[in-house]
């Protein structure tokens, strides 16, 4: 099994044609992603690959969502806590961030979880009703 990079997924994804050393890569990476050898990528890969195409390529969490849920589709790849990853991939749609929805994913046998983020995060994920309920810790 080979595990991936962010770069790896960034080329293969985002298409920079002004750039020819990227798409030599993207050439590359799309030979490996395709060639239905065994991949695995891990969580901490995703959040840097959510931030890149986020803060990097000025993509939304709408441009983001069909590009995890095509990257979890693949038969090859495996994805560490596909599970975890499915759910918070499906919150990008209420307009979550990838990062706190990852989180909050990950503490699903919790009763709770605390944060801080009153406005941003728990009052979002509260008015969502999702599991488990978010507490602002005072």
């Amino acid at each position: 099994m080979i595990g991936l990079d962010t770069n790896i997924l960034a080329r293969y994804y985002i298409e920079d044609e002004a750039d020819k050393e990227a798409q030599k890569q993207h050439l590359i990476a799309r030979k490996l992603i395709e060639s239905g050898k065994k991949l695995m990528v891990c969580k901490t890969v995703l959040l840097e690959f959510e931030w890149v195409m986020r803060g990097f390529y000025q993509f939304t969490p709408m441009d983001i969502q069909p590009v995890f849920q095509h990257l979890l589709s693949l038969p090859n790849i495996e994805i560490e806590d596909k599970d975890l990853v499915e759910r918070a991939v499906l919150s990008l749609k209420e307009g979550l961030d990838f990062a706190d929805a990852l989180h909050h994913a990950s503490y699903h046998q919790c009763d709770s979880m605390t944060t801080f983020d009153d406005k941003k995060f728990a009052r979002r994920l509260n008015r969502l009703a999702l599991m488990p309920r978010v507490v602002v810790a005072k």
